[in-house]
């Protein structure tokens, strides 16, 4: 068994390996179109999933199955009774329901919502498979193939934190990729985290002239606002705050009764994270006491509630690590030059457990993530640079059987 990347690149069967990404390039791309015109809407990823369960059936992977959360599981087995490698790409999409997913094609892009991110990692996974059978490589440790859930928005990785939390592999994991993203020179190895709250003032409401002057949760929210407008938070480690959506009130001549705002608060490092949430929950204290003093409060108080509405860990995997390593000296080989980053991505869960995670990109180029106008360019010498770096590195990572 080997972990040497450059043996493994120069051994005939991953030469094999590689020629039959190549030579199954169309079936790649065509297996991208399908899974992108499957809707796959958060929360409702079901149908791409029964869908990517088949073609994993189909595959012949062991084990093959929806887990209670609703992500894809197949498994291909080693050699030997190691730790599990996690090979994963996220089901769905930030796309509401009723999105035209149709994808348009000119030349080699590809055109449609979801397209990139990540309907192309699903497709890269699928080839590896068949790159791996076909070559006839054998890896030690056995590889797990997921297609996850919740990845996006408020599905705050849901899909992956039950993988390793309460799914039948939860204590087998011991490494970790995520086949996110395009470029797969950018490779993260830090975990940006985040918490998302939702923020209600409430209060009695009334008449904005006959009871005027009567507290309003629309001043308590401004009050709030301005404060977190001119908190200072550190530019390395990276932290960032931003009030996203607001929405409350009946009428333009009433006093509302309740209004809410949903923030998003970020930090690569955990501890700094935990500080800005205290200073934004003391924020909110804040602004309540200064409105019930501010107005009258005869009729009721200004009350508040931080509904807490996404929460994914920060953390990151050693940059030293085997796995960071693997993944380096395998995009070298293929002529990229890493740049080692954090970012907010499935990977977050494992790195917050202390498990090596990466987060790899598929390849091609592309743009317009999360716009209705996202592409991708499947031409074919660039696509299959990122794939076959991408594989070097899962089976360099699973240990290479030389047998």
């Amino acid at each position: 068994m080997t972990n040497d990347v450059a043996k493994i690149r120069s051994h005939a069967k991953f030469i094999k390996a590689a020629e039959v990404l190549t030579s199954e390039h169309d079936r790649f791309v065509e297996e991208i179109v399908t899974l992108t015109e499957i809707p796959a809407p958060p929360f409702k990823e079901a149908v791409r999933a029964a869908a990517y369960e088949k073609m994993f059936h189909a595959l012949g992977l062991q084990d093959v199955g929806l887990d209670e959360i609703g992500n894809v599981t197949g498994l291909r087995r080693g050699t030997g009774n190691g730790a599990l490698v996690v090979a994963s790409s996220h089901l769905d999409t930030v796309f509401p329901e009723g999105t035209d997913v149709t994808v348009r094609r000119e030349g080699t892009k590809l055109m449609a919502p979801g397209v990139g991110d990540d309907t192309r990692g699903l497709a890269a996974l699928l080839a590896f498979i068949r790159a791996l059978d076909e070559a006839g490589i054998e890896t030690e440790q056995d590889i797990l193939f997921v297609g996850d859930v919740g990845e996006e928005g408020k599905g705050d990785l849901r899909g992956i934190r039950h993988l390793f939390t309460h799914g039948v592999y939860k204590d087998r994991i011991g490494a970790f990729f995520t086949f996110d993203g395009i470029e797969p020179d950018e490779l993260t190895v830090g975990a940006v985290g985040s918490y998302r709250y939702r923020i209600t003032f409430t209060g009695p409401g009334g008449h904005s002239l006959a009871d005027f002057g009567t507290v309003n949760p629309a001043f308590a929210l401004g009050h709030f606002l301005v404060g977190m407008s001119q908190l200072n938070v550190p530019k390395a480690p990276r932290t960032t705050f931003c009030a996203s959506v607001l929405q409350g009130g009946t009428s333009v001549n009433a006093i509302p009764e309740a209004v809410w705002v949903e923030v998003d608060l970020r930090s690569e490092d955990a501890d700094v994270l935990a500080q800005l949430d205290a200073d934004v929950l003391s924020l909110i204290e804040t602004a309540v006491v200064a409105e019930n003093t501010r107005g009258t409060a005869s009729s009721g108080k200004i009350t508040a509630d931080a509904e807490k509405i996404g929460n994914r860990p920060a953390g990151k995997t050693d940059r030293n690590a085997d796995i960071v390593k693997l993944c380096e000296s395998a995009l070298e080989t293929f002529d990229f030059k890493p740049v080692l980053g954090a970012s907010s991505t499935d990977a977050n869960i494992p790195m917050s457990l202390g498990i090596p995670a990466v987060k790899f990109g598929h390849g091609g180029s592309g743009g317009n993530a999360h716009r209705l106008d996202e592409w991708i360019d499947v031409e074919p010498t660039q696509s299959l640079r990122g794939l076959k770096a991408g594989l070097l590195a899962l089976i360099a990572t699973a240990g290479f059987s030389e047998s």
